[in-house]
């Protein structure tokens, strides 16, 4: 395996454990850096697996908790919730090795964090749509591919970061990006909804299909607050449809939700951590650069109701959709 470049994966949930399985599978040497002392201890005992719709394959890889991690870390694959990226950069930051690295495939607006803390010379950006859930200690059901690209924050396509990408081909469709900024702020857009549709208990495709109004001005008004950025497409979402004054958002809505329902996973992971997992969702960590940059009172009202709904003061119902739909 001299040749198989090595990585830790710290944060070993839905994004982690999807990738460092693929990485294992193909030989690279990969362990997990994880809070979750049963996750970690689940997959030292019986390897880490993943469930297909046609079946489950386990790996087996080296999985520790921060405590008892190697003093020092190379290739990092950043994979954690972004609520805690501050707190594992004061872990990860003292035993990242001088010539090592940070790539940031997490939700949200994480790099400049994380370059403020290991460099920017040691910080690389990504983006990921890749639908995936722990559904217990040392397994990840695998809810389908979706899009990855990586790219240095500042624009360039470095060695480092074609190198990233063809390890993480043994996953699935990963590229290198010049913009990374864009993909992530498009995500932002398409989060919106998906933020949206954890308000209730059904199919993402559904309220997204029935609430459109609602889904087009909350997007608009996030790329609104994209300025001048350009925006990335990915998958079956077309960004330029729901820019401010666009046309084609029906059409574009008809793709996105034709190819939400081909996904095995029908639900967001934000819908999960409230309604399986019982913990606090991660976008209001994602959304506050987005509410610094602009007044977005529609975004606003989304998230206000959805600390309700995560608090448990208000139960998940599709009626707050309906009314923040009337308040348009």
């Amino acid at each position: 395996m001299s040749d198989r470049r090595s990585y830790t994966v710290v944060g070993g949930g839905a994004i982690g454990g999807t990738l460092a399985f693929h990485l294992a599978r193909a030989g690279h040497p990969v362990s997990i850096v994880d809070a979750d002392a049963a996750h970690v201890a689940a997959i030292e005992a019986r390897g880490l697996t993943l469930r297909r719709p046609e079946g489950a394959e386990t790996v087996e890889l080296p999985a520790f908790t921060p405590a008892d991690a190697p003093p020092v870390l190379g290739r990092v694959l950043l994979a954690v919730k972004a609520q805690a990226t501050e707190t594992v950069l004061e872990w990860l930051t003292p035993r990242l090795a001088e010539d090592g690295f940070v790539v940031s495939l997490q939700n949200g607006l994480n790099e400049r964090l994380i370059a403020s803390r290991v460099g920017p010379e040691r910080t690389v950006g990504a983006f990921v749509n890749l639908f995936a859930d722990v559904v217990e200690p040392g397994v990840v059901r695998d809810g389908g591919l979706g899009a990855l690209v990586v790219g240095e924050p500042d624009g360039r396509i470095t060695p480092r970061v074609e190198e990233v990408v063809a390890d993480l081909q043994v996953w699935g469709p990963a590229k290198a990006t010049a913009n990374v900024e864009g993909y992530l702020w498009a995500k932002l857009g398409f989060g919106a909804m998906l933020t949206t549709t954890a308000l209730a208990d059904a199919p993402m495709a559904d309220l997204i299909d029935r609430h459109r109004p609602l889904m087009h001005a909350l997007t608009a008004e996030v790329f609104a607050a994209a300025g001048e950025r350009t925006l990335e497409a990915f998958d079956q979402f077309d960004p330029a449809a729901y820019l401010p004054g666009a046309t084609g958002r029906e059409e574009a809505t008809d793709r996105l939700v034709a190819w939400l329902r081909s996904q095995p996973k029908d639900r967001s992971g934000i819908w999960r951590d409230i309604a399986v997992r019982h913990r606090p969702v991660e976008v209001h960590h994602h959304y506050a650069p987005v509410l610094a940059e602009a007044p977005v009172p529609l975004l606003r009202a989304v998230l206000a109701r959805l600390r309700e709904v995560e608090s448990g003061a208000v139960a998940m119902s599709e009626d707050h959709l309906t009314e923040l739909e009337r308040a348009l």
